[in-house]
């Protein structure tokens, strides 16, 4: 199953109480981590 599939940034983008957001699902999809979110969220630091 290697489909090329075409992901528009722009449509991964929500606003929340005026902020720009994304997800960790759609940024480990983008960066194509292969564990998933937990890549994602292990290279944030919470602040």
């Amino acid at each position: 199953m290697n489909e090329v599939t075409e992901i528009k940034i722009e449509n991964l983008i929500y606003e929340i109480r005026g902020k720009q957001v994304m997800l960790d699902s759609d940024l480990a999809k983008l960066y194509q981590c292969a564990n998933g979110t937990k890549t994602i969220n292990q290279a944030v630091e919470i602040f």
